[in-house]
C-alpha cells in the first residue's frame, strides 16, 4: 500500500500549531503558578506591613488602657483599612476578643480562624492562611506590645482568597488572550513561511527534492567530465570524482574558496559578468583543461557558476604529434629531394664528360656528408635525435640554410620517459623558428649543440636573425601568438614546444637581442 504524502505547507502548520498550543499550555500553568505564589506572597507582605503598623501606632496602645477601646480603635482601623485597600482589620485582646471589624456587628465576640496563638503566647510577627467570619482569607498576623514588652493584644490584617485569585485569573486570562493572538500570529506566518519556501523550491515537496538530489548525484558521477559549482562568494558547493581526479584534488571540497584548489580567475570572471564562457582553456599542473563556464540566476542576480572540465592534454599531444611526425617526414621528404636533385647534376655531368667537376661534386658533398655524420653518428648516441638531426639537415639544405651541429656535441641514449613525440616538439619546433629566423639572410647561420653531461640533458638551438625585443619575448610562448604576418595559422609551435618542457619537468630559457639572434636553451632532467 502507497504511504499517504503529506504536503509541506500541513507539515509546517501542523509543528507550529502543535508547537503553539505545548508552548501555551506549559507558559500558562507555569505563569499560573508563579503569579498565585507572587500574588500570595504579595498580598500576605502587605497584609503583614500593615498590621505591624499599626500594632505600633500609639494611639492603638494608649486605647487598650481605656474603657472602651472599640471607641478609639474602630474608625483609626477602617479608615486604615480603606486607605490600604486591605479586606479587613480586626483589632482584638489578647483572649482574641474584637475591638474593630469591617461589619460593626461583630465587635466585641470572639475572633475565628485559630490562628493566633503564636502572636500571643510568642510575639512572633507571620503571615497565615484561615477562615474567618468573612470568609476564607490570608492574614498578617502582629501582636501588640505595652510599654513593659507584654502582649497586650493582636493586629489581624487579611484580604480574602477569593479575590486574591480572582485577580490571578485575571492576570492569566491577560496572558492567554497575548498567547492565542501569538499562536495566530504564528499560524499566518507559517503560511507565508511554507509559501516562500514553495515559491524557492519551484513548487517541489521535500520527497521530490529528495529524488531529485539522488538523481542528480548518480547523474555527476555517471559523467566522465569534471563538473564543479560556486556560490556567489566563490565557496565550493560541489565537485563530482572526475573533476577532483583531473585537478588532482583529494578530499571533502565543500566550503572551501575555489582559487584555493586551482586557478579560478574564469570563474570570478562568469560570476561577475553573467555571460557564458565557452571552450576556454585553463593550464594546471601536467594537464591542459578545457573549461565551459554557466552561470547561475534567481531572483537576485547571479548566485553562482557551474563550470565543466575536459582534459584536453592527451588530444593535444595526439595531434601536436601527429602534426609533427608529418613535419618530420616533409622533413626527410625534402632531403631525399635535394639528393635526388645532386643525382640528376651527378648523372648529367657524367653523360657530358665533367669527370673532374663530378669527382669535386662528390668530394665536396662526402666531406660535408663526413662531417655533419661524424657527429651525428658518433656523438649523438640517440637513435630518435640522430633521426630528427637528419631531417632537419635535408630541410636546411634544401633551403640553402647553413646549419651546423656544434663538434663538442655529446649525447648517450635518453631516458625512456623521453618520449619521440616529446623530442619531435621539442627540438623539431626550436630548429623550424631558427630556420625561419634566418631564411633569406645572406649570412643565416643556425647551430644546434646537445650535452648530457650532469644531472640534466641540454640542447641549445641558436641563429643569427633579427633577434626578439622586450615585448615579443614576453609573449613568446603564448599560444597563437605570433609576429609573422600571413593567413596561415601560426603561434603554436614555440607554445607546444614550452608544454612537452613543461611535462618532461623541465625549463626553457631565451636569450635574444635585437638584430642578434636568439638562443634557446632546454633542460631536461635525466
Amino acid at each position: 500500500m502507497k504511504a499517504l504524502r503529506v504536503s509541506l505547507q500541513i507539515k509546517i502548520l501542523g509543528l507550529v500549531l502543535s508547537l503553539g498550543l505545548l508552548l501555551i499550555i506549559i507558559f500558562t500553568g507555569f505563569f499560573s503558578y508563579m503569579e498565585s505564589r507572587q500574588i500570595e506572597e504579595s498580598k500576605g507582605r502587605m497584609a503583614l506591613e500593615i498590621s505591624k503598623t499599626v500594632s505600633l501606632m500609639p494611639d492603638v496602645i494608649r486605647a487598650f488602657h481605656s474603657s472602651d477601646p472599640s471607641k478609639t480603635i474602630q474608625p483609626l482601623a477602617e479608615k486604615i483599612r480603606k486607605r490600604t485597600g486591605a479586606e479587613f482589620i480586626v483589632i482584638g485582646n489578647k483572649d482574641g476578643i474584637r475591638y474593630s471589624h469591617p461589619l460593626a456587628a461583630e465587635i466585641g465576640k470572639k475572633m475565628r480562624g485559630g490562628d493566633n496563638e503564636r502572636a500571643i503566647t510568642k510575639g512572633d510577627f507571620y503571615v497565615s492562611k484561615a477562615k474567618g467570619s468573612l470568609g476564607p482569607s490570608l492574614r498578617g498576623k502582629s501582636p501588640i506590645f505595652d510599654q513593659t514588652g507584654q502582649v497586650i493584644g493582636i493586629v489581624s490584617v487579611g484580604f480574602l482568597l477569593e479575590d486574591i485569585n480572582k485577580q490571578i485569573t485575571e492576570n492569566i486570562t491577560k496572558v492567554l488572550f497575548v498567547s492565542l493572538f501569538a499562536l495566530l500570529i504564528s499560524i499566518i506566518g507559517s503560511i507565508l513561511l511554507s509559501g516562500n519556501i514553495r515559491r524557492d523550491t519551484m513548487g517541489l515537496e521535500p520527497y521530490e527534492i529528495a529524488s531529485l538530489y539522488k538523481e542528480k548525484n548518480a547523474v555527476l558521477h555517471a559523467v566522465k567530465e569534471g563538473i564543479l559549482a560556486i556560490n556567489k562568494e566563490g565557496f565550493i558547493t560541489m565537485m563530482n570524482q572526475p573533476a577532483k581526479r583531473m585537478l588532482h584534488i583529494e578530499g571533502s571540497v565543500r566550503h572551501m574558496k575555489a582559487e584555493r584548489l586551482f586557478p579560478s580567475d574564469l570563474l570570478y570572471e562568469v560570476l561577475g559578468s553573467g555571460i557564458p564562457a565557452i571552450d576556454r582553456e585553463i593550464t594546471w599542473r601536467d594537464k591542459t583543461i578545457i573549461v565551459n563556464s554557466t552561470p547561475i540566476f534567481d531572483s537576485g542576480g547571479v548566485r553562482g557558476v557551474v563550470a565543466s572540465f575536459r582534459d584536453k592534454t592527451e588530444i593535444e599531444q595526439m595531434v601536436n604529434t601527429l602534426s609533427e611526425v608529418k613535419r618530420y617526414s616533409e622533413d626527410l621528404r625534402a632531403q631525399t629531394h635535394e639528393y635526388t636533385n645532386k643525382l640528376y647534376v651527378l648523372s648529367g655531368l657524367l653523360q657530358l664528360g665533367e669527370y673532374k667537376e663530378a669527382i669535386t661534386m662528390i668530394q665536396n658533398e662526402t666531406s660535408i656528408l663526413q662531417y655533419q655524420n661524424s657527429v651525428v653518428f658518433n656523438q649523438i648516441k640517440d637513435t630518435r635525435v640522430q633521426a630528427i638531426l637528419l631531417g632537419k639537415l635535408g630541410k636546411a639544405s634544401e633551403k640553402k640554410l647553413n646549419f651546423d651541429i656544434v663538434p663538442d656535441s655529446y649525447l648517450e641514449v635518453l631516458p625512456n620517459h623521453i618520449k619521440l613525440s616529446n623530442l619531435i616538439l621539442i627540438i623539431g619546433n626550436l630548429l623550424d623558428n631558427a630556420f625561419e629566423a634566418v631564411y633569406g639572410k645572406k649570412s643565416g647561420k643556425v647551430t644546434f649543440f646537445a650535452t648530457d653531461i650532469g644531472k640534466d640533458i641540454i640542447f641549445e638551438i641558436s641563429d643569427n636573425g633579427k633577434g626578439m625585443g622586450p615585448e615579443e619575448k614576453l609573449h613568446l610562448f603564448e599560444r597563437g601568438y605570433t609576429s609573422k604576418k600571413g593567413s596561415e595559422p601560426r603561434g603554436y609551435g614555440l607554445s607546444n614546444a614550452k608544454e612537452a618542457v613543461r611535462e618532461l619537468g623541465g625549463m626553457i630559457e631565451v636569450q635574444s637581442t635585437e638584430q642578434c639572434g636568439t638562443d634557446f636553451i632546454v633542460y631536461l632532467p635525466k
